[in-house]
């Protein structure tokens, strides 16, 4: 986001077709300008719901940023379809399929420009498709939000034990905030997660603002099951009651929390093949351990290549498809802590 006065940024060509200020539930879209080849004039309708009653806080609540991810999309339209809004204190915004482009295609990045939403952030108005997503988020929904809930899973490609996720931050105020709100979501594990790469996500944008922020990881490859999609809809309403804009209180946190070491969490494959893997989600792990091997798949009769864990922990995630290459993320180690 700029800021330089004298070359500010224009206005965002997206534009709601519901008033984000009036009471009631109302559906509608994020409306973007696309002009394409089998549409000059076309446009980029990306659903959006906005649940309002009185006064109260605002909660921004997203899906979708990657588009394979399914457990936020469904989650959050299946709130917005039978929430009682005599419920609701407050405001709660709904973005259920963040990057529609990608949602649709069922693709983690878009297909119109090949960019991952969240590495854009803050986006610029003039910029990619994905960037003026980016920058509507940023500068549009972000400010008028008291706070904020991204519902991640692992997509095509991974496979998390279902986990809300805050970040170490420079704020220990913030940090203790945003840890709170994580552990009332009510997952099976809470986490401070530990990024391969911040760089340009919604999450570190959110919390640069200082608005309180909670992401998740829930189960993955690329669907949903019944397990986690009860743990998903229970913590939506869970943090919306901690925020204060549903009634009720959340219900008792069980959550295992896991320390993720932030050197030496990921387990990282040298070489290309397919997996084979000796451990379940979720086991434990000890040091030396080989929780999985790589099969070379030119040259048959070859040894393969194992892959050990170097911590006492349990296997919080994996690497879904049967098939690795080098430099994947095979899985990522944690330690539970209670």
């Amino acid at each position: 986001m700029s800021t330089d006065a004298s070359n500010p940024l224009p206005d965002s060509p997206i534009s709601p077709t519901v008033p984000l200020d009036a009471d009631g539930v109302i559906h509608g879209h994020l409306h973007l300008p696309h002009s394409r080849d089998d549409s000059a004039y076309g446009a980029i309708m990306i659903p959006m719901s906005v649940v309002a009653n009185g006064e109260g806080p605002t909660v921004l609540l997203t899906g979708g940023n990657h588009g394979d991810e399914y457990h936020g999309p469904l989650a959050l339209t299946k709130l917005v379809n039978g929430i009682d809004l005599a419920q609701v204190t407050g405001r709660i915004i709904a973005v259920p399929y963040m990057n529609y482009p990608a949602f649709t295609g069922g693709a983690r990045n878009s297909p119109i420009d090949g960019a991952n939403l969240n590495r854009v952030f803050p986006g610029s108005p003039t910029g990619s498709v994905t960037e003026k997503i980016a920058d509507y988020l940023t500068r549009n929904l972000l400010p008028i939000s008291d706070a904020v809930l991204d519902i991640h899973d692992g997509g095509k490609t991974l496979e998390f034990v279902p986990m809300a996720a805050s970040h170490v931050l420079d704020d220990q105020e913030a940090e203790a905030r945003n840890w709170e709100a994580a552990v009332a979501f009510g997952a099976p594990f809470a986490t401070k997660l530990v990024e391969l790469d911040m760089l340009g996500m919604w999450d570190a944008v959110v919390e640069d603002s200082g608005k309180p922020f909670v992401s998740t990881e829930m189960a993955g490859g690329g669907t949903t099951r019944p397990s986690s999609m009860a743990i998903t809809e229970a913590g939506v309403r869970n943090l919306l009651r901690h925020w204060g804009a549903l009634a009720g209180d959340p219900e008792p946190s069980t959550s295992t929390v896991l320390d993720i070491p932030e050197d030496g969490a990921y387990l990282i494959s040298n070489d290309e093949g397919i997996l084979d893997w000796l451990i379940e989600l979720g086991d434990p792990i000890r040091p030396g351990q080989v929780v999985a091997r790589v099969f070379n798949t030119v040259k048959l009769g070859a040894t393969p290549i194992d892959i050990a864990a170097t911590i006492d922990g349990v296997l919080a995630m994996r690497h879904f498809p049967g098939l690795i290459k080098m430099g994947d993320a095979i899985a990522m180690q944690a330690t539970p802590t209670t």
